[in-house]
């Protein structure tokens, strides 16, 4: 089918990825707890905007070339790994007010940490870009799924991708939603909400630095 072989195994195994905990997960519960679910929701959508880049990258053969050169995977490496750290320090240093809930709810603006969620869209879509495991991934998985000798690569590829990026999308979606109604429970408690950012925060900077790391 469109030159797609072993489908089953593929959607179990694109499940699994996307429960298992990374960058990506670690941005999307950032924002949640930083700004409630909508900034969540946002954050997967530009998510799943990069797995769009490395769809098509994939399917016309531009990924294969960037995994084949170890200065452009240690370009992106680094670039990818400041940026997830910057993120986390954020968030460590994100102030809280100490105020009443019943007066904050009536007397506090929006607050002055939240960013717009054009902002957040394009935040998220450079943490999955700017992820070289990510780029190897789709590089080293995808085409074991699709028929050898079959004239339809770049369609398979592509359909490949958009089940994939559906699958992530919908899974995101769902961690946003739970993280943003969680952090929603402690929305008059700041010292809860201050410990809950450095938590994350703290998760952002060692993802950065595992990503430093990361061998090829």
């Amino acid at each position: 089918m469109l030159g797609i072989t072993h489908f089953g195994f593929f959607l179990v195994a694109v499940f699994l990825l996307n429960v298992t905990p990374g960058p990506d997960t670690a941005y999307i519960v950032g924002r949640s707890v930083a700004q409630g679910r909508g900034a969540g929701l946002v954050s997967a959508l530009g998510i799943s905007a990069g797995c769009c880049v490395h769809t098509l990258a994939c399917a016309f053969g531009l990924t294969a070339l960037l995994a084949a050169s170890a200065t452009a995977f240690t370009v992106i490496k680094i670039v990818g790994a400041i940026y997830l750290v910057y993120l986390g320090v954020r968030l460590v240093l994100t102030k809280h007010e100490d105020r009443p809930a019943a007066g904050a709810a009536q007397a506090a603006p929006p607050a002055a940490a939240a960013r717009p969620l054009r902002q957040l869209f394009v935040s998220g879509f450079c943490t999955n870009v700017l992820n070289p495991k990510v780029v190897l991934f789709f590089v080293s998985f995808f085409p074991q799924f699709v028929t050898t000798g079959t004239e339809h690569k770049a369609l398979a590829f592509l359909t490949l991708g958009a089940v994939f990026m559906l699958m992530s999308t919908v899974w995101n979606s769902f961690v946003a939603w739970v993280a943003g109604s969680v952090t929603q429970r402690f929305s008059g408690k700041p010292g809860v909400k201050k410990w809950l950012d450095r938590t994350v925060g703290s998760a952002f900077v060692g993802l950065g630095l595992k990503l430093a790391s990361a061998a090829r």
